[in-house]
C-alpha cells in the first residue's frame, strides 16, 4: 500500500505549541502533503487521536522491539554497550540491519576498543559502516588526551559525541548520590560533584575540538548550570535526561528497591525539580528511555551488587505527558524532546511532520488510562521502578516508512 491518507487527525506540526486539526497525505513511504487527503488513498481515521512524529530514542542498551512498538518509538540510537562491543564496522554494520524495516536501528560506535577508555577506535570506518555518533557507553573517559582527540576526529567528521558524564575517579563503586538517604541506608555514595567534573572538562574540551557533544543524562542543578552557560557562549553542546530523574528523586531507593538503581543514581529532591526546570527553559535538549533491560540475575541481589539500568521504553511517552499535564511544557514541545531534537542531533531526515520527511508515525490517545505493570511488559525484562504507576497516553496506530504497523 503506497497512498495512505489520514484523516480529522489533531497533528503535531513544527515549531507549534498544540496540535492542529489536519489531513496527512502519505506516498511512497513519505509525507506527501499536510493539509489535504488523497480520495484514492486508504483513509485511516483519527478522530479523538494525535498524530505525532515517531520517537526517537537516543541511547538505547538494547533492541527491543516489542517494547519499542508499544511505546511509540520508530528509530533507536543504540549504544556500543554490546556483546561484542560495537567497536569495529562489521559489528556497526550488523547493529544497523536489526529492526528493518519496521524499526530503524542507528547504531553509536564506541569512541575507544572495547570500550577501555584508552585506545581510540577507528572512528571513521564505523561511519562508513553507519554509525550516525560515537559514544562512551556506560563509562568516562579519564584520560583527557585520548578524549580530545576523540572529539577531534568527530568534529572533523561531523559525528556527534555522546558522553557519559561522571568522573570515575569520584563515583568509584557509589551506588547513590551522596546525601540523608545514602546514609541512613549505608550504601557507598558520590558527590554530585562526580558529574559536574566530568561536565566541566568535557565542555572544555569541546570548546578546544568545536565537536558537537551531547550529554546523555544531565541529572544535577549544577550540572545543568554549567550546559546552560556553554550554551549561552555558543558552544554546540545538548545534552538528555531519562523520565526516572526526572520523576524520582533518592526517596525511590528507600527500602533497597534495585530497581531504582541507576547510572546515574537518582538524585536529590532539589536536584529532580532544578531538571524540571530545565526541561522548561530549554537547557535540556531531549528526553530518552535509558531503555535497559535487566533480568532477575542482575536486579535480584543487595542493592550494592545489582546492576543498574531500568526498561524505560514503554513508559518513556505516558510518562512525558506528565510535563504537558503539568504544563511544564508544550504538546509541541515534549515531541521536540521526543522526536526532533534526536534527529537533528543524529543527522536524521526524521522526527518531524513536514513534507519530504519519512512517514514515521504515531497516532496516540493522549488520555487513555493505563497501569504500568512489570510483570506483563513487552520489553526482555520488566525492571521498571514505576511498576503500579497509573499513567495516561497509548499508542493506537503506529507507521514506519508509511507502513501500518
Amino acid at each position: 500500500m503506497t497512498d495512505i491518507s489520514i484523516i480529522q487527525g489533531q497533528v503535531i506540526l513544527p515549531g507549534a505549541d498544540k496540535a492542529e486539526p489536519l489531513h496527512l497525505h502519505i506516498q511512497d513511504g513519505k509525507i506527501a502533503s499536510v493539509g489535504t487527503a488523497a480520495p484514492i488513498a486508504h483513509h485511516i481515521d483519527a478522530s479523538g487521536l494525535v498524530v505525532a512524529p515517531g520517537i526517537i530514542d537516543l541511547g538505547v542498551f538494547k533492541t527491543d522491539k516489542p517494547a519499542f512498538r508499544f511505546g511509540g518509538i520508530t528509530r533507536a540510537a543504540l549504544m556500543p554497550d554490546q556483546s561484542p562491543v560495537h567497536d569495529d564496522p562489521a559489528t556497526v554494520r550488523f547493529a544497523a540491519l536489526k529492526g528493518k524495516p519496521d524499526l530503524w536501528v542507528h547504531p553509536l560506535a564506541a569512541a575507544t576498543q572495547g570500550l577501555d577508555g584508552l585506545h581510540m577506535a577507528e572512528i571513521a570506518l564505523m561511519k562508513n559502516a553507519g554509525a550516525v555518533g560515537v559514544a562512551t557507553g556506560r563509562k568516562w573517559i579519564a584520560d583527557s588526551g585520548v578524549m580530545l582527540r576523540i572529539m577531534h576526529y568527530c568534529a572533523a567528521l561531523d559525528l556527534p559525541v555522546i558522553v557519559h558524564t561522571e568522573d570515575s575517579g569520584v563515583a568509584g563503586h557509589a551506588v547513590a548520590t551522596a546525601g540523608e538517604t545514602a546514609t541512613l541506608l549505608g550504601l557507598s555514595s558520590a558527590p554530585i560533584v562526580a558529574e559536574t567534573l566530568a561536565i566541566a572538562r568535557d565542555l572544555m574540551l569541546a570548546e578546544e575540538s568545536g565537536a558537537h557533544v551531547h550529554f546523555r543524562q544531565v541529572t544535577t542543578a549544577r550540572g545543568l548550570d554549567l550546559i546552560r552557560a556553554a550554551k549561552a557562549k555558543g558552544l554546540p553542546v545538548t545534552c538528555g535526561i531519562t523520565p526516572a530523574h526526572l520523576f524520582l528523586s533518592d526517596n525511590a531507593i528507600s527500602d533497597f528497591r534495585t530497581f531504582a538503581r541507576l547510572s546515574p543514581p537518582l538524585r536529590s529532591e532539589s536536584d529532580r525539580l532544578a531538571c524540571i526546570a530545565a526541561i522548561a527553559d530549554g537547557t535540556i535538549d531531549v528526553i530518552a528511555s535509558g531503555h535497559d533491560p535487566r533480568g532477575p540475575e542482575d536486579k535480584r541481589l543487595p542493592f550494592s551488587e545489582s546492576a543498574p539500568g531500568m526498561a524505560g521504553a514503554e513508559t518513556l511517552l505516558a510518562l512525558s505527558l506528565n510535563l504537558v499535564r503539568d504544563n511544564v511544557i508544550s504538546m509541541g514541545r515534549m515531541f521536540a524532546l521526543l522526536a526532533s531534537n534526536p534527529a537533528k542531533i543524529l543527522g536524521l531526515n526524521a522526527g518531524q511532520i513536514v513534507e519530504g520527511q519519512e512517514a514515521d508515525l504515531i497516532l496516540i490517545d493522549p488520555d487513555a488510562p493505563w497501569q504500568v505493570d512489570g510483570d506483563r511488559m513487552a520489553a526482555l525484562a520488566g525492571n521498571t521502578p514505576f511498576d503500579r504507576l497509573p499513567v495516561q497516553g497509548r499508542v493506537r496506530h503506529m507507521l514506519k516508512g508509511g507502513k501500518l504497523i
